[in-house]
């Protein structure tokens, strides 16, 4: 059976407990979502820490309490991927100290935000970095919002900007600016986009069709991110009490299928993979 990672994404940097009152806010209440996602078939998170108002941040300040937060409540097992998203709050310099700062094991990294033009100076800052990152063993995933973002990365990626011999990127469907629904078919033109690049790759969907996007980027040899990040339905349509239960209906959809899911140490050493050059 071919090996799914499932990523548990459980609160972002936008919504609040009005959306859900299950949203995962402070530092505890993001410990044990982590821990109940893992024992529902999770092997990663997606961390996005909140300051005392409740407001995406990167400090570091912030940052660690949650990391290490989630660290204890999995035993050290989860696999933890922090956000570098700007939400209009930050840019290219203040995200990459908050990679430095906090070191983690794994970063992701929007890469029209990291390097968001082709001027020469922008592309040199944004090589520096991520060989940085593959010296520390931090692994990077690129954050791609459209196929023409997917062609840039391989463009990049071929002119030895982007150093790593086969990243990890993550395919995002549909856009918060949208009507917040996605369609699983609009990942086929991503995949088409990417060719034959050596990569691991994942899909985010928005909306009620988020696991049948799971499923689809399975069938096509990717993985996929769950949660309260983008979507608060199960498949049937109906309010998930929590982010747990979205990763458990995804993996049951899954395991139907015939697949089967990774493990943290499975994620992990794709993760490894995914930092060198």
């Amino acid at each position: 059976m071919r090996k799914v990672m499932l990523m548990a994404a459980p609160n972002g940097a936008r919504k609040t407990k009005a959306d859900h009152p299950a949203l995962p806010l402070t530092a505890r209440e993001i410990a044990d979502t982590a821990k109940a996602c893992m024992e529902a078939g999770a092997s990663a998170i997606h961390l996005h820490a909140r300051d005392e108002e409740g407001a995406h941040t990167l400090e570091p300040a912030h940052y660690l309490p949650f990391m290490k937060a989630v660290r204890t409540a999995t035993g050290g097992e989860l696999n933890i991927q922090i956000t570098t998203e700007a939400v209009g709050r930050y840019g290219p310099l203040e995200q990459m100290a908050c990679v430095r700062a906090t070191l983690p094991q794994a970063a992701s990294l929007a890469l029209r935000e990291l390097a968001p033009d082709d001027e020469a100076e922008t592309l040199e800052r944004a090589r520096g970095f991520f060989r940085w990152l593959s010296v520390m063993g931090i692994s990077p995933q690129f954050i791609l919002y459209s196929p023409g973002d997917v062609r840039r990365f391989s463009r990049l990626r071929a002119d030895g900007v982007i150093p790593f011999a086969r990243p990890f990127v993550l395919m995002v469907l549909g856009r918060y600016a949208e009507n917040g629904e996605s369609e699983p078919e609009e990942l086929d033109a991503y995949v088409e986009a990417l060719g034959d690049v050596p990569a691991h790759w994942a899909v985010c969907a928005f909306g009620r069709k988020e696991t049948r996007a799971a499923l689809r980027a399975a069938r096509l040899g990717g993985h996929a991110r769950i949660g309260f990040e983008n979507n608060d339905r199960l498949p049937d349509g109906r309010i998930a009490p929590d982010n747990a239960s979205l990763v458990a209906a995804t993996r049951d959809v899954l395991e139907r299928e015939g697949f089967a899911l990774m493990s943290t140490v499975e994620a992990r050493a794709l993760l490894a993979e995914a930092s060198r050059c």
